[in-house]
């Protein structure tokens, strides 16, 4: 059992490791479209099929597992950080597996 301090440091590490996959995402160029205050990232590659492709690019690869969803009428993928083994590594491996994603569905187009 975790118990309450447990707890806590999960949730404290999941919200910082979501923020520090917003950064990374932000720092290749690409619109994190909310304020990432718990262990959610909601990013947008563009126009709703690229911002599809990229997700179906990501989820190919296999790295990491993000999902689509609709944010204020618009079109996004959706980070989850929840697993209470995710470190710090796996966040930076992540970033760069959607980077690529997101550079190869713009090469093809």
């Amino acid at each position: 059992m975790l118990g309450r301090d447990g707890v806590a440091d999960l949730i404290d590490r999941s919200c910082r490791l979501a923020r520090r996959f917003a950064d990374g995402l932000r720092s290749a160029g690409f619109v994190v479209l909310n304020d990432v205050v718990l262990n959610q990232v909601l990013v947008s590659f563009g126009a709703p099929d690229t911002t599809d492709a990229v997700i179906a690019a990501v989820q190919a690869e296999g790295t990491c597992w993000c999902g689509p969803t609709t944010w204020h009428g618009g079109r996004a993928m959706r980070i989850s950080i929840s697993g209470w083994s995710t470190t710090d590594a796996d966040v930076d491996r992540s970033v760069a597996a959607v980077r690529s994603a997101a550079l190869n569905v713009a090469a093809a187009r």
